[in-house]
């Protein structure tokens, strides 16, 4: 499902216009990804948790020639699921 599809869904179980739900969903994700930017989580009770977190420096290797390479320490986002979302998908 692409954003399109959600915004077309959630606006069918809403019974709200496809254009309010498009860019409530739009604040919503941009809100998201700016507290995860600033080092903060996001948790939404019983769907999950969106945190930033770090990835340490390591050595990797070139998959063409083999040579080792130093790949940078960075932060990446991450998500985990809240218990509710898990017992899902189960």
């Amino acid at each position: 499902m692409n954003k399109e599809e959600l915004v077309k869904e959630v606006s069918k179980k809403s019974k709200s216009s496809q254009k309010a739900v498009a860019s409530i969903l739009s604040a919503t994700l941009e809100t998201i990804e700016k507290t995860v930017s600033k080092g903060k989580k996001v948790t939404l009770v019983g769907f999950g948790t969106f945190e930033s977190r770090k990835r340490a420096a390591r050595t990797g290797r070139n998959p063409q020639t083999g040579a080792t390479l130093k790949i940078a320490a960075k932060k990446v986002p991450a998500f985990s699921a809240g218990k509710k979302f898990k017992e899902l998908v189960k």
